[in-house]
């Protein structure tokens, strides 16, 4: 949540960050329309208040006296009458200003691209190698068919549309992968390994911003107020909810494993083959808690060490600054990370590093002190160490050969006993 300071005292900046991020610019006047009305009101209740106390007080002097003070208790009760509908009427309208606050995207950093949509996002670097075939590349699902390693027909049978059943080296694979995105982020790159809980709170859902605006896109349990985690990045994050951190503390960097789930909601004939886009997959995150002065440093080392993993698999891939029309909800900065495939002649995104600076802060209330001075909000980050099953397509399509059997990249070989190729 962006700071209500900032939209009452400069209200045309938010229009024009809004504008430019495309998004809705009148949620700002709804704000100041109801936010106004609320301020009047909360100042109309501090009166009444004030006077019920004075009327209190001419009560207990006329008591005291032993007059009558029937007419003052009279006009006691008219006013506490008067104070509840007041009371009401305030927090109705607090509520009110709160459900437009948490639904207006956050500011993007100054050096960030405008532009309207994926057209305006700006290619930062490439590395590593385009693989170059000598025949025709197959896409990764037609691979892991072939291989015995990918079963989309079971998971249809079982779940339906958009899950895969891994077998076999299939299933090997992608946990040699986690397993090597684990250790590499905690032994290599300093991360502090964590298993969160899969299922949270609506309260841990709106800390890192999926509530309430994106709700389509959650699986939400029927009989608890829980709901299935779409990044291990809420889970995370929300582990310091409502805390204050000590200064010394940060940077802190965690690194997790974790299934996600999410309705893809919108999404009907995209990505419909394959593992890109499914209702259930695996991923390795990366969550940092940083000093303000410190968050965007921090940010290009967590969109370094996301690089790490795929230059050790040997991926060509590239990273891109997203333009402010193409940035997620939370985000003040992101820079995505693509992985080239070959059969689609393609680079597709397998990682997004964000900076929400104190946006999510503000919402889940963590904060750090500095010795013995006022609390600050910390700035959170995140991004993926990376997509797990983008990571095994990319590795069937990169590393194919001619006869249909995959090579396996060396560094995931000593999780899987020394194979070196998938063969049928």
């Amino acid at each position: 949540m962006i700071d209500i300071k900032l939209i009452r005292e400069n209200s045309e900046v938010v229009k024009k960050a809004l504008k430019n991020r495309g998004a809705e610019v009148s949620l700002v006047d709804k704000f100041l329309k109801i936010d106004g009305d609320w301020r009047k009101h909360e100042h109309n209740l501090e009166e009444l208040k004030a006077r019920r106390n004075k009327v209190s007080d001419e009560i207990g002097a006329l008591k005291k006296e032993k007059k009558n003070a029937d007419r003052l208790i009279k006009d006691m009760k008219a006013l506490s009458d008067q104070i509840k509908g007041v009371e009401s009427e305030v927090k109705g309208l607090e509520e009110n200003a709160k459900e437009i606050a948490l639904i207006i995207p956050n500011i993007p950093h100054d050096s960030v691209p405008i532009g309207a949509n994926a057209g305006g996002n700006k290619e930062i670097r490439k590395s590593g190698k385009q693989p170059e075939f000598d025949f025709k590349p197959r896409h990764h699902w037609e691979i892991g068919e072939a291989l015995g390693i990918l079963d989309f027909k079971s998971a249809a049978k079982i779940s339906g549309s958009r899950f895969t059943t891994l077998v076999g080296a299939g299933a090997a694979l992608e946990r040699a992968i986690i397993n090597f995105f684990v250790d590499h982020h905690a032994s290599r790159n300093g991360y502090k390994e964590v298993l969160a809980p899969y299922m949270v709170s609506q309260k841990s859902m709106q800390g890192t911003g999926q509530l309430p605006k994106f709700e389509e896109e959650i699986y939400r349990c029927r009989d608890d107020e829980l709901y299935l985690i779409p990044t291990a990045e809420v889970s995370v994050t929300n582990l310091h909810r409502e805390e204050i951190l000590n200064e010394e503390s940060l940077p802190i960097s965690y690194v997790s494993y974790s299934a996600c789930f999410r309705r893809e909601a919108g999404s009907y004939g995209k990505d419909v083959k394959g593992l890109i886009r499914q209702h259930q997959f695996n991923k390795v995150e990366l969550v940092k808690f940083a000093h303000p002065s410190k968050s965007y440093e921090e940010l290009e080392k967590l969109t370094a060490d996301a690089e790490s993993v795929l230059g050790e698999l040997g991926l060509h891939y590239r990273v891109i600054e997203l333009c402010t029309g193409d940035m997620g909800f939370s985000a003040a900065k992101t820079y995505d990370i693509e992985v080239w495939f070959p059969a689609e002649k393609k680079f597709r995104e397998i990682s997004s590093c964000s900076n929400f600076e104190d946006f999510q802060a503000r919402r889940a209330g963590i904060k750090f002190r500095s010795g013995k001075s006022k609390p600050s909000l910390v700035h959170t980050l995140n991004g993926s160490g990376v997509a797990v099953g983008r990571t095994l397509a990319a590795i069937l399509e990169n590393f194919q050969l001619p006869d249909g059997s995959v090579s396996v990249p060396k560094p995931l070989q000593k999780y899987l006993n020394g194979l070196e190729t998938i063969k049928i």
